[in-house]
This record gives structure tokens, sequence and C-alpha cells, in this order.
């Protein structure tokens, strides 16, 4: 189980993006798909003959512009104008329920008494689904002991931990679109570790927790109300001993 401090962190991080440091004159934004963000200029306001423009992707195709006071949204193949935003005052862009093919880099130029400029590379993620927890009944394990497997699927830039207490006991991860992830677990049935399966991007994060209980249980006893014709038929080979001991077991259930 994660820390407290720890979902203190993430939900910190959920609200309306991450935005990094700048790298290279690029300022590095996080989102999650269907979230909105903002875009900010850093103005505290634009005088009347101030130009604001945003472009977008590699072609800088024109999304936004303020000119003389008018607003101009206009509508491209990439992002529709109903998505857009832009602050009167400001020229801070905002992008509505925002998605994967909205990630890029977009630019900002600011034409006033000098032309600067503003870059922000925003990357969308996917929503995470919450991890799956079975026991792997194709691996052979000891009367004491059971596999187990987290696994997610259709996932994209992510990381899938398996979790002792609060330290991360195994992780895997992969940025390729729509890619599955599987992560074994080897436990004692009668340890009493507190595992979680936890699968992360940068900016969110799903956690299931693992009942060693509930999935391991038949690794150490034959429960009694398990016992049917055809087994009873199976322990006739068996000697007395072996017998008076499997009944013993099942009682103890």
């Amino acid at each position: 189980m994660l820390s407290h401090k720890c979902h203190f962190i993430w939900f910190l991080m959920c609200v309306k993006g991450v935005f990094d440091a700048d790298r290279d004159g690029v300022k590095s934004v996080s989102v999650m798909e269907g979230d909105s963000v903002t875009l900010h200029t850093d103005l505290t306001e634009i005088l009347g003959n101030d130009q604001i423009l945003w472009m977008f992707g590699p072609q800088e195709t024109r999304i936004a512009e303020i000119y003389k006071q008018n607003i101009d949204i206009y509508e491209t193949n990439e992002i529709t104008r109903d998505r857009l935003q832009l602050e009167r005052q400001t020229g801070s862009l905002t992008i509505r329920n925002i998605r994967i093919t909205h990630s890029g880099l977009y630019k900002l130029q600011i034409l006033s008494k000098t032309t600067s400029y503003k870059r922000f590379n925003v990357t969308v993620y996917t929503r995470l689904p919450i991890p799956v927890i079975i026991r792997d009944s194709s691996q052979s394990s000891s009367s004491c002991k059971c596999v187990l497997v987290c696994s997610v699927v259709n996932v994209t830039q992510v990381t899938l931990s398996w979790y002792k207490g609060n330290s991360i006991f195994s992780s895997i991860s992969v940025s390729d679109l729509n890619s599955s992830l599987s992560l074994p677990l080897e436990v004692e049935y009668q340890e009493n570790n507190i595992y979680s399966c936890v699968l992360n991007n940068p900016i969110r994060n799903q956690t299931k927790h693992l009942n060693i209980t509930q999935l391991c249980s038949d690794s150490v006893y034959i429960h009694s109300e398990s016992v049917t014709p055809s087994l009873i038929y199976a322990l006739v080979g068996m000697t007395a001993v072996s017998v008076l001991v499997y009944y013993i077991r099942s009682k103890r259930v």
C-alpha cells in the first residue's frame, strides 16, 4: 500500500496537468486525456495593438489569435474550434477535453513593442485501467507458495510495479502505443507482507491490492466442501495413514 504522502503527491500532480521546467526554451506539459489544460502567456494585460498568435504542430498551423482586441479561433484538422478558449486579457490558451492527437508542440508569438516567443511541448496520456491480479496455474509451485500475475492491456507510456509495503519490489515499463504488460510475483501463503500492484504514468496511478488468502488458499489445504465422489475413489488407493492425514487437514479449514 502506498503511503499517504505518496497519494497526496499524486493528487497534486493530477490538477490541470503537470508543468515541468523549461528545457531549451520549451516548457513540458503533461495532462490526462479528457481533462483541460491552460497554456499561459505570463502577460498581465494585452495592449490595444498587441498581437497574440498561437500555433500548433511542426507546420506551425494557426489555431488562435488576438489582434487589436479581436479574438479569432481557427478550425484545423487536429483541433476543433469548440475545444479552444482564448483569455481576452492575457491571451492564455485553454484546450478543453484534450485528446491524444492533441499532443505536440504549441508555439506562442507575442508581437508588442518587441517580438517574443514561448513554446510548450504537450503530452497527453490515456486514462489508466485498474490492474488485474490472477493466479498463474501454469507455473509449478510448492505447497506453501503460489505464483501470481498482475497485468494490464492497451496502455501507453506506463510503468507496472509490485510494491511490498511501501517499497517497489519489481517493475516493468513500456512506451509503445496500446501495449500489454504482465508482472509475476511468487508469494508464500502464510506470509504477512502487504503487496499491491501499481500502474502509473508521470501524472497518475491506479492501484490493486493483493489478497493472498483469496487467491492462494487452495495451495495449502483442500477444503472439506470440495470433496466429491471422484475424489473419494481416488483416495481408495492411499494408505490408511494418508487418508487420516487428509481428513485432519480438511477439518482445519
